[in-house]
C-alpha cells in the first residue's frame, strides 16, 4: 500500500509527519486538532459521530480530496461512507486514492442499488476496485423506499442473497441498508437481522411530518445501529429561492445558531453518527459543532420542535 508523499525538505520532517498521521508524534501534539468523540457502532467498533460522506470530494481536485480526507483523518473521523452513484464513480475513484494511507484504520462503508443477486455482486465488485480495497466494513441495500423494493431484494435470485455469500468470502463485515420511507425501513427491519439502518434523523421530520421516531425505536428495540441522514436539512427550496448550495437538494440549515440545535437534536436521539451535507462549508461546520457537543435537554427538545411549526418537511410518514 503506498502512503501519501509528503513534500519535506528533510528527511526527519519526514518521517516526523508519517509518524503523527498514523502513530501520533509527541513531537506535533500541541498542534493536533481535537478528536471528535466516537460512539460504539457493533462489537467493539466505535465510530466517530460525525461521518465523511463521500458527496464532499464530488467535483474536487484529487489533491483537494486528499487534504479534506487526510484533514478529516486528522480530526478523529473514522467513519467513510460512499456509493457508486454519486458523481457516477468519480467519488469513488477520489476516495479511493485518497483513503489509500488510512484505510486500515478507518470503517468504510459502501452502498447499491441494484436490488438483485447478479446486479448487486457486479456493483460490489467495481466499488471494490475503485475503492482500492478488498472488503467493506459495512455494505448497504441504498435509498429503499418502496416494498416493492424490499420483496425484490429477498425475493429468489435478490440482492440479500449476494450480501450474505459475500460476508461469508470475507467481502463484507457488516450489513445494512438507507432508506428515505417509513414504510420501506420498517418492513426491512422486519425480514433480516440487519446490522445497521442509515435514516434521516431530522427535527423538522420528526417536528411537522413524524418522520423518523418510529424508525429509530424499532431499530434499537431489534439492537440495529443508528446511523443519520439530513441532522442540517430545513425545508425543500422554497419556490424561486436561489440555490446557494450545489451539492444541496433541500435547503439546508446554515445560520450557526440553529444548526447547532438540529445537529444537537440528531445527536441527541441515540444514534451512533450523523453523516452532514455533502457541501464542504456545512461539513465543516457540523465537525466544529459536533466537536462542542452537549445532549439536548428535554425542554431544549421539545422548544426546538415547537418551533418547527409551519415549515414543511422533507419527508412524512
Amino acid at each position: 500500500m503506498k502512503r501519501r508523499n509528503f513534500l519535506s525538505s528533510t528527511v526527519a520532517a519526514l518521517f516526523g509527519t508519517l509518524t503523527h498521521r498514523w502513530f501520533g508524534s509527541k513531537a506535533r501534539a500541541k498542534d493536533a486538532p481535537v478528536q471528535l468523540p466516537r460512539r460504539l457502532f457493533k462489537d467493539d467498533v466505535h465510530l466517530s459521530v460525525i461521518g465523511f460522506g463521500g458527496i464532499v470530494v464530488m467535483g474536487m481536485e484529487q489533491a483537494q480530496a486528499d487534504a479534506i480526507v487526510a484533514e478529516s483523518y486528522d480530526q478523529g473521523i473514522n467513519y467513510y461512507d460512499v456509493a457508486p452513484s454519486y458523481g457516477d464513480g468519480e467519488v469513488e475513484h477520489k476516495m479511493g486514492i485518497a483513503l489509500k494511507p488510512f484505510r486500515k484504520n478507518v470503517f468504510l462503508a459502501c452502498k447499491t442499488t441494484q436490488r438483485d443477486a447478479r446486479g448487486a455482486r457486479a456493483e460490489l465488485e467495481q466499488s471494490l476496485t475503485r475503492l482500492h480495497t478488498d472488503y467493506f466494513d459495512l455494505y448497504q441495500f441504498h435509498a429503499v423506499t418502496t416494498l416493492p423494493e424490499v420483496e425484490q431484494i429477498f425475493a429468489p435470485g435478490g440482492a440479500v442473497e449476494t450480501f450474505e455469500k459475500a460476508r461469508q468470502e470475507g467481502m463484507i463485515r457488516y450489513i445494512g441498508f438507507s432508506a428515505h420511507s417509513v414504510e420501506a425501513a420498517l418492513a426491512m427491519l422486519d425480514r433480516f437481522d440487519f446490522d445497521s439502518i442509515l435514516f434521516p434523523v431530522n427535527f423538522v421530520c420528526y417536528g411537522q411530518g413524524n418522520f423518523g421516531p418510529q424508525v429509530v425505536q424499532k431499530a434499537k428495540e431489534k439492537g440495529v445501529a443508528r446511523l443519520a441522514l439530513k441532522a442540517l436539512a430545513y425545508t425543500p427550496w422554497p419556490e424561486g429561492m436561489a440555490r446557494n448550495y450545489r451539492k444541496c437538494w433541500y435547503r439546508p440549515v446554515d445560520e450557526i445558531e440553529l444548526a447547532a440545535k438540529a445537529l444537537g437534536f440528531t445527536l441527541s436521539e441515540d444514534i451512533t453518527s450523523a453523516i452532514p451535507p455533502g457541501e464542504e462549508a456545512l461539513f465543516r461546520m457540523a465537525v466544529k459543532l459536533a466537536g462542542k457537543f452537549e445532549a439536548m435537554s428535554p425542554e431544549a427538545r421539545e422548544a426546538l420542535l415547537a418551533g418547527t411549526e409551519g415549515l414543511q418537511p422533507l419527508f412524512r410518514a
